[in-house]
């Protein structure tokens, strides 16, 4: 069979293929959806009903409120293809709401986004695509793939501006062979340029920006309705225990904070440290963030640990720059990881994920959650 035949990796017609895309209503999802029916592929688009959105959650700019349902179910339309909602809402708040909410109270900064593509997002989409005998599940993540002998890989996609791969670490090996990600291998503007071409409405939508159920980024409103308990106040110590203020709950702070602490010094103050235990902020100067140990819990490995015996790179947050480290694997799905060069603002509940350059560029070795 020739390859070229399918764009996916597979050894199949297009035709002869069934894939399920994730449609978000987003022009990502849409333009993917777009170019698998363009191309010839069986296409099914399912969108998930994750959240109930208010008025004020709606009017951000998020992804899967109800309008983005509206919209995905629109471009469906336009393609002719098959069209499914699955509503999720109590899967998601279970598994990635609560997850958010307990992260927080435990003075952790978390990324729902990770536990969303983890739980509901790969996991029950993954298995609702398998019951429909499709061949693939496609996204608009930007992310690359490279497929050999049905073995598929994860890279950072061509466009670092756009790169969604620190989001995707704990995909598991079954089911990164069982996805695919198209737009990995070109940049934002040419997929605006392909959802003009093919008159979808949703080619000029701006892209979500906040966390889908945060309304305009405020998430201790969040905490507050469904932990209004969570408000304690305590207090805030230097470095050598003394106390020297007091804060109002420590879920209003994060690791490497300046803003908001309001205690003067000679030196301005950063959060270096958050004890849920005793409900206190312990803080300090910039100096005091700069860290070159941590230690991950959770490991996930999309490689053999034989590829991680050398200095690899690591991100240690969604915004971060690749840090040259090496990492040493312990038991019970732990490691420790040793950065060549310090790096600031390290917080517990954000991921730390591996990297490895080859010919094809940074391909994705796995990663773990942020313990200390």
């Amino acid at each position: 069979m020739n390859k070229d035949l399918n764009s996916i990796g597979l050894d199949k017609k297009p035709s002869d293929t069934t894939v399920v895309v994730a449609m978000s209503g987003g022009v990502d999802s849409s333009t993917v959806a777009g170019i698998m029916k363009k191309e010839g592929y069986k296409v099914i688009g399912i969108t998930l009903k994750l959240y109930d959105d208010g008025k004020e959650v709606a009017a951000s700019k998020q992804c899967c409120s109800g309008q983005d349902i509206m919209d995905a179910k629109r471009v469906a339309h336009k393609l002719g293809i098959e069209h499914k909602i699955l509503y999720y809402q109590d899967k998601f708040k279970q598994g990635v709401i609560d997850n958010f909410v307990d992260s927080y109270l435990n003075g952790e900064t978390p990324i729902p986004c990770v536990q969303c593509n983890q739980t509901v997002k790969f996991k029950d989409l993954f298995e609702v695509s398998k019951d429909l005998n499709s061949d693939a599940l496609v996204t608009g993540h930007y992310v690359k793939n490279v497929t050999k002998n049905n073995i598929n890989n994860m890279y950072r996609a061509i466009d670092e501006n756009r790169d969604q791969s620190y989001f995707l670490f704990n995909t598991t090996r079954e089911q990164l062979d069982y996805l695919r990600f198209p737009l990995g291998g070109m940049l934002k503007n040419k997929t605006r340029e392909i959802a003009k071409e093919l008159d979808l409405n949703v080619a000029d939508k701006p892209d979500s920006q906040d966390i889908c159920f945060v309304p305009n980024g405020d998430y201790s409103s969040v905490i507050r309705k469904f932990r209004p308990d969570s408000f304690k106040k305590g207090n805030i110590k230097n470095l050598d225990g003394k106390v020297i203020g007091v804060h109002d709950g420590i879920i209003n702070f994060t690791i490497g904070q300046r803003k908001g602490i309001k205690i003067s010094d000679k030196e301005p103050f950063y959060v270096v440290k958050i004890n849920a235990d005793h409900n206190e902020i312990i803080v300090g100067a910039k100096k005091y963030l700069a860290k070159k140990k941590l230690s991950l819990k959770n490991l996930n490995l999309l490689t053999e640990k034989k590829e991680l015996d050398k200095n690899i790179f690591v991100k240690v947050r969604s915004t971060g720059n690749l840090l040259k480290a090496k990492v040493d694997l312990y038991d019970n799905y732990t490691a420790q990881v040793n950065l060549i060069n310090s790096e600031d603002g390290i917080s517990p509940g954000q991921a730390c994920v591996f990297y490895d350059k080859d010919e094809f560029g940074y391909k994705v070795l796995g990663g773990g959650w942020i313990k200390n």
